[in-house]
C-alpha cells in the first residue's frame, strides 16, 4: 500500500465511524479539493448536518455528500417530482443535471420558494429523488455561454468524474518535502502590460497564477507567457488560478491544455463564464483576420472541464501545502484578489491581479482585509504620479453633459466599448441618469457580444455593488433590462437606426477594431452633428488611436470587405475616470491600507518606468521592502 492509498484508508475510516449505519455509504473519494461521500440514504445526513460538520472539525478537509448513482432516479423522473413538489409561485424556468457532482440545478424566479421553509422542500426533493439540489436565481436575460457549458459539462459528466478524481488525489497526496524555498517566477506581465503569468513554487507545489496574452505583439516571444524556463513543467503543474477574465490574464489558459495539462483552474464563476466567452471570441476573431491562433475550440473546451469555480471566502486546498482564497478585486465582474496561505502559516502571499480600489456604479472597492499576508503582488497599470484619474461623479456629469449636448442639436452617439465591464457600467450610468431626468431620453441601441456579457452579469447579481444588487434581488428592478435599451438583433436594423431619430449607439470593439461598431462608424463619421465618445483605453496603433488624435481621413473595412476611406467629421470626445484599474493614488491607498501590513511588495503589471515609479514611491514613504522585477527573474519569498 502506497503512502497516498495509506492516507485515504486512514481519513476513510474516521469518515465510516462517525457516520451513522443506516446512512449506507457505500464509497469515499477525493473529489477536486474535496472528500466526497457517497450514500444510498443522503437524507440521513442532511437531517444531522451536525454530522458533517463536526467531521470537517476532526480531518480538518471540506465534505461534500452525494448520493451514490445506483440510488439516483432517473433524470426525467426527478424532473417530474420537482415540478410537483415545488409550489408554482416559485416559477421555475429551467431544470438541468450535473451528474459528475449528483446535483440537480434549478433556476427559479423565486428560490425561497424552491428551498421551503427550514429547507423542509429541498429535504424532500432529496429523499425522493436522491440528487442534491443546489438552487439559483433565474437570469432575467438568459445567457447562451452558461447553457451551453451547462450541457457540455453534462456530457461530459464521466470525464468530469475522472478530472475530479484525479485532482483530488493529487491535492491530497502525502508531503514528501518540508514547507520551505517559496520563491516566484516572472513569466510574462512584468514591467508590461499583457500576458500575465506568475510561477509560484515550493518544495511540494507549482502553481500558476493567470496565463495570458499580449493581443498588441505579432512576436510569440513578447506575445504569451515565457513557459519554456527551464523550470516550468506542464505535468508537475498543481493548478492553475485566474484572477480574472481579460485575454491578458487568461487567453494563453487553452494553450496549457493542448500540451497535456490535466490539472486544475480555479477561478470564481462569473470569471469562469466571462473566460470562455472571451477566449472563443478571440478565436472568432483570430479566424477572420487571418492569423493563426495557439489552440482551438477543443483546446477550450478542456478549459471548461477543469475549472473549478468558487466562491468568495471560500478557503480550498489546491495542494498539499497551499491553501487559496479569492476576494473581490472591483475590477470586473467576479474578478479576484487571490490570498494563498503557505504551509501552516509560513507565508502568505496576496496577488491583486488587476483591482480597483474604488467603489463604482458596477462593483464594491478590491478586498483589503485577510487572515495574513507576508507579500503582495501588486499592479501599476496606472502607476505614473500623473495618473490621477478624475472623481467617477465627475466623469458621470461629462458622459450626461457630451450626450446631452449631441442629442439637443439632432446627432446621434456612438460608444465604441469592450463588451465585458465597461459596457454594463456605462449603460448603469445612462439608465440612472436618465431616469433621473439629468439626461434627454432618447433610444439606447446595443449591438456586439455586450449583450451576452450583460446576461451573465444578470446571472450574478450577488457579484454587483450593493445597489444594483438590491435592485435587482429585492425591488425587482433589473437596470440592464431598462426600457431605455433595445438588443440589435441582426445587422440589417442597422440602416433604420442611422437614419432614424437621434439616439445612443453602444456598440464593440472598444478600440475601433472591428465588431459591429465599425459600420456605425462608416455611417456616421461623416456628420459633425454626430459624436463618438471613447471611454477606454485606445492603443497605439489602433483605429480609436488614429480618431482620438484627430486624424481628418482613415481608411476601414466596408460590408464588401473592401477597403474605403471615411472623412471623420464627427466630434471625438474622451472620458478618462471609467477605468476598471486603480489609479496612481488608489495603488498607492490600497497597498498602504491592507491588513495586516505586508513585508515585502512586488509590482507588475505596468509599463516599466510606471513599475518602477510605484516600487520606488513605497520604499520612500512606507519604509517597505519592494521590488519591480523582469520577465524571467526569480524572486525568493521565503
Amino acid at each position: 500500500m502506497t503512502a497516498a492509498d495509506k492516507d485515504k484508508a486512514d481519513i476513510s475510516q474516521t469518515v465510516l465511524e462517525q457516520i451513522p449505519k443506516k446512512a449506507e455509504v457505500t464509497r469515499i473519494e477525493f473529489e477536486g479539493p474535496a472528500l466526497a461521500v457517497y450514500t444510498k440514504k443522503p437524507e440521513v445526513l442532511i437531517e444531522q448536518s451536525s454530522i458533517i460538520a463536526d467531521i470537517v472539525g476532526l480531518i480538518r478537509k471540506r465534505i461534500v455528500l452525494r448520493a451514490d448513482p445506483s440510488v439516483r432516479l432517473p433524470e426525467k423522473d426527478t424532473t417530474t417530482i420537482i415540478e410537483k413538489t415545488v409550489p408554482k409561485e416559485a416559477e421555475i424556468t429551467s431544470i438541468n443535471f450535473d451528474p459528475s457532482l449528483g446535483e440537480v440545478i434549478i433556476d427559479a424566479k423565486k428560490p425561497g420558494l424552491v428551498i421551503g421553509k427550514n429547507g423542509a422542500i429541498l429535504q424532500e426533493i432529496v429523499k425522493e429523488t436522491r440528487w442534491r439540489p443546489r438552487i439559483l436565481r433565474s437570469s432575467p436575460i438568459p445567457s447562451k455561454i452558461i447553457t451551453h457549458m451547462r450541457h457540455y459539462l453534462h456530457s461530459e459528466s464521466k470525464e468530469r468524474e475522472r478530472i475530479l478524481r484525479t485532482i483530488g488525489e493529487r491535492i491530497f497526496r502525502p508531503m514528501i518535502n518540508d514547507v520551505g524555498d517559496i520563491r516566484i517566477s516572472a513569466l510574462g506581465g512584468f514591467r508590461e502590460v499583457g500576458r500575465s503569468a506568475v510561477f509560484l513554487q515550493t518544495r511540494e507545489s507549482q502553481v500558476l497564477l493567470d496565463c495570458g496574452i499580449n493581443p498588441g505583439s505579432t512576436n510569440p516571444l513578447n506575445a504569451f507567457p515565457r513557459l519554456d524556463v527551464q523550470q516550468f513543467d506542464v505535468s508537475s503543474l498543481d493548478a492553475v488560478v485566474i484572477s480574472h477574465a481579460h485575454l491578458d490574464h487568461c487567453g494563453f489558459l487553452p494553450f496549457l491544455f493542448k500540451y497535456g495539462f490535466d490539472g486544475p483552474v480555479y477561478c470564481s464563476a462569473p470569471t469562469s463564464n466571462l473566460m470562455t466567452l472571451l477566449q472563443l471570441d478571440y478565436l472568432d476573431v483570430s479566424n477572420r483576420q487571418g492569423s493563426i491562433a495557439p489552440y482551438n475550440q477543443k483546446d477550450v473546451r478542456e478549459c471548461v472541464l477543469h475549472t473549478l469555480p468558487l466562491r468568495y471566502g471560500a478557503v480550498t486546498d489546491i495542494s498539499p501545502d497551499i491553501r487559496l482564497t479569492l476576494h473581490n478585486a472591483g475590477h470586473i465582474l467576479g474578478s479576484s484578489v487571490v490570498h494563498l496561505h503557505i504551509g501552516e502559516g509560513m507565508h502568505n502571499l496576496v496577488y491583486t491581479g488587476d483591482h480597483k480600489y474604488a467603489k463604482t456604479t458596477l462593483l464594491e472597492a478590491a478586498t483589503t482585509e485577510f487572515p495574513r499576508v507576508e507579500t503582495i503582488i501588486t499592479e501599476s497599470t496606472y502607476g505614473a504620479p500623473q495618473d490621477l484619474m478624475p472623481s467617477r461623479i465627475a466623469a458621470e456629469e461629462k458622459l450626461s453633459m457630451i450626450i446631452n449636448s449631441t442629442l439637443e442639436r439632432g446627432g446621434k452617439v456612438i460608444i465604441p466599448l469592450p463588451a465585458v465591464g465597461r459596457a454594463q457600467e456605462i449603460m448603469l450610468i445612462i439608465d440612472g441618469y436618465m431616469k433621473r431626468g439629468l439626461m434627454k431620453e432618447a433610444p439606447v441601441f446595443i449591438e456586439g457580444m455586450i449583450s451576452e456579457a450583460t446576461a451573465i452579469h444578470t446571472a450574478y447579481p450577488e457579484y454587483l455593488a450593493r445597489e444594483v444588487r438590491n435592485s435587482i434581488l429585492h425591488d425587482g428592478i433589473n437596470p440592464f433590462q431598462s426600457d431605455y435599451f433595445t438588443i440589435v438583433e441582426h445587422p440589417s436594423a442597422r440602416e433604420e437606426i442611422v437614419e432614424g431619430e437621434p439616439s445612443i449607439i453602444m456598440a464593440t470593439s472598444g478600440m475601433l477594431e472591428g465588431g459591429p461598431v465599425i459600420d456605425y462608424f462608416r455611417r456616421l463619421a461623416f456628420d459633425k452633428l454626430n459624436t463618438v465618445i471613447f471611454v477606454s483605453y485606445q492603443i497605439e496603433g489602433t483605429l480609436g488611436r488614429r480618431v482620438q488624435k484627430g486624424l481628418a481621413e482613415t481608411p476601414v473595412i466596408n460590408d464588401e470587405g473592401k477597403i474605403e476611406v471615411i472623412k471623420a467629421r464627427l466630434e471625438v470626445q474622451s472620458i478618462e475616470g471609467f477605468s476598471g484599474h486603480s489609479d496612481r493614488r488608489q495603488i498607492v491607498n490600497y497597498v498602504r491600507r491592507v491588513t495586516p501590513k505586508p513585508e515585502k511588495v512586488i509590482v507588475c503589471h505596468g509599463e516599466k518606468s510606471k513599475c518602477l515609479s510605484v516600487t520606488n514611491f513605497l520604499k520612500r514613504r512606507f519604509r517597505i521592502n519592494a521590488i519591480a522585477p523582469e520577465t524571467l527573474e526569480t524572486v525568493k519569498l521565503r
